[in-house]
């Protein structure tokens, strides 16, 4: 089984919906994945990341926020995902065997929640496409924005 890292800053918003959305386009597709996020600081997982999730059927209640080194097995990942510049950054050096993604999403904290779903229908999108391409045997896409969002049955 593959395991996926997705990692933010604070792991409260974007990396948190991602893990959700990664999870839900693998159950949909019948790919094994284990799926984790986490932040390179913990704080708390927003109530509008619940909200705007729970629209799609998706349950963010039971999540908690944590930094990498609360997830097991930190450095045995095939893919570490950044979503925000900031992680990117700060991101830790992964053996030969990890494939870094960067798929930069805006930050929704403070906004609307049309922001919110806007956000949360890119990531969607984004998702979707990098579990289709996992399925179809293709590395992940290199940018999100490379990629055509391809539903995943």
């Amino acid at each position: 089984m593959r395991r996926v890292l997705i990692l933010c800053t604070h792991n409260s918003a974007r990396s948190q919906m991602a893990e959700a959305l990664t999870r839900d386009a693998a159950r949909r597709a019948g790919l094994p994945l284990d799926v984790h996020s986490a932040g390179t600081e913990a704080t708390r997982v927003k109530d509008d990341a619940k909200t705007v999730m729970a629209e799609l059927g998706l349950d963010l209640s039971g999540h908690t926020s944590k930094t990498l080194w609360d997830v097991s097995d930190a450095q045995t990942f095939d893919y570490v995902i950044t979503v925000c510049d900031s992680a990117a950054e700060a991101c830790p050096v992964y053996p030969g065997t990890t494939t870094r993604r960067h798929y930069p999403f805006v930050d929704p904290s403070g906004g609307s929640l049309d922001r919110w779903r806007a956000v949360r229908d890119q990531q969607r999108a984004c998702f979707d496409a990098f579990v289709h391409a996992l399925a179809a045997g293709a590395d992940a896409p290199p940018s999100y924005a490379d990629s055509p969002a391809v539903p995943v049955a």
